[in-house]
């Protein structure tokens, strides 16, 4: 999952960097690589909850909606928060806090508490959206202002990374061949105690380095225009809705792909096999980001957006149509074109925004909201006719994103008064 951009009311000015802060950026960066992995383990969880809960699918999709609902909640008041407290003192509060929801989860599998489960997700999605609210300004300030750019990228990778692996190491802690063959129990809860203990103990020791870490102080610059102004840009509203767009294509691809992988139709895998597809979903994202920029530096950004989300509905449609290798790898092969989808859309999104950038980012980032919304649609739909039936939702996003990359993003206030 991408990492949002900075949401308080006031703008970071760069610091000039040394090699004092090599450990800083160091540290700065597992942060990326801890939300990312924190974010790509619910793909994991989902299916492992419903088997457990004997959940319809539209009620396993309540783990995404607390998830990214709170990104929706708890944004602007992180934002506010970050602004009152420091960024330093906001990276640590966001630790701690998703390092209670962790810990949430031993004994929402000792009570068997679906809804306890649902709280300890949002609880550990709100530390991690005041983690990112706090976190990302540092990444800018944190050497030359002229390599910010690459430190940027260089943080998103990592972030990518940890999407990567996290399905590998969740499906090897939490999936068994044995507790999931015909004759085995429901699981019962107790697999994800300890992972989930072990990521509250890591998250609480991060915590305590950024307490006593030093990190270059931030001149703070108070951001112009209302809230209302940035509403006059049809191309932020438009991008707007693109963000939620694709952040719902996503997380529905992601939280439906291991059980698409183990339809008797597609693959007929176990939960600990099919598991592994989802981090090939988003490995591919990883590369693609890379690929992406490249090919970004010579065409122009709306036209590469544009084929990205036509190449990604066409993959997912012969996931739908067909059946074996062919719907499973294509279903796969979307997260190559998800790549470049939410720092496009961002960037399209508040070029041209003026005073009015950080409430145009602001908005942007309550729409990944999307991520609550979509699946949880997409669950209804598969409920009622079948997982393949549910990707239409998904096809739905990435035909507004077409419409945003050829159009959308070029619109522009009328100049009248």
């Amino acid at each position: 999952m991408p990492a949002t951009p900075n949401m308080s009311h006031t703008e970071p000015q760069a610091v000039q960097g040394n090699e004092r802060n090599s450990f800083a950026l160091v540290a700065l960066t597992s942060l990326f690589f801890m939300w990312g992995f924190i974010t790509s383990m619910n793909d994991i969880l989902i299916p492992y909850l419903k088997s457990m809960f004997e959940l319809s699918f539209t009620q396993a999709m309540l783990v995404q909606f607390c998830f990214f609902g709170a990104y929706f909640v708890v944004s602007l008041p992180a934002g506010y928060l970050v602004s009152r407290i420091g960024y330093q003192k906001g990276i640590v509060t966001g630790l701690l806090v998703a390092a209670l929801g962790s810990g949430l989860f031993y004994p929402s599998a000792s009570l068997a508490s679906y809804w306890l489960f649902l709280l300890a997700f949002f609880i550990l999605a709100s530390g991690i959206t005041i983690l990112q609210v706090a976190a990302n300004p540092y990444v800018s300030v944190i050497g030359k202002p002229e390599t910010a750019s690459s430190r940027l990228t260089l943080t998103q990778a990592f972030n990518s990374l940890g999407t990567t692996v996290a399905p590998l190491i969740g499906g090897w802690l939490i999936f068994s061949d044995a507790m999931h063959s015909a004759s085995a129990p429901l699981p019962g809860g107790e697999e994800v105690q300890l992972p989930y203990l072990a990521l509250m103990g890591l998250l609480i020791l991060l915590a305590l380095v950024f307490f006593n870490l030093t990190l270059p102080k931030i001149k703070y610059e108070v951001s112009g225009g209302k809230i209302t102004d940035v509403l006059r840009f049809p191309h932020l509203k438009l991008g707007a809705v693109g963000i939620f767009a694709y952040v719902g294509a996503e997380v529905g691809i992601g939280s439906f792909l291991v059980s698409f992988m183990m339809e008797s139709h597609i693959g007929g895998l176990t939960e600990a096999e099919a598991s592994k597809y989802v981090s090939w979903y988003f490995g591919g994202a990883m590369t693609g980001r890379f690929i992406g920029a490249w090919v970004m530096s010579r065409i122009e950004a709306g036209k590469v957006l544009a084929t990205h989300a036509i190449l990604a509905a066409i993959l997912v449609t012969v996931a739908m149509m067909t059946d074996g290798n062919l719907a499973a790898w294509s279903l796969v092969a979307v997260g190559l074109f998800n790549s470049i989808m939410f720092p496009t859309i961002f960037s399209l999104s508040i070029k041209d925004l003026g005073a009015s950038t950080s409430h145009g980012s602001g908005i942007l980032c309550l729409a990944i909201v999307g991520g609550a919304i979509v699946p949880l649609l997409q669950g209804l739909i598969a409920d009622s006719s079948g997982i393949q039936a549910g990707f239409i939702l998904p096809i739905v996003c990435y035909i507004f994103i077409i419409y945003f990359g050829i159009k959308g993003c070029h619109l522009r206030p009328d100049s009248r008064p």
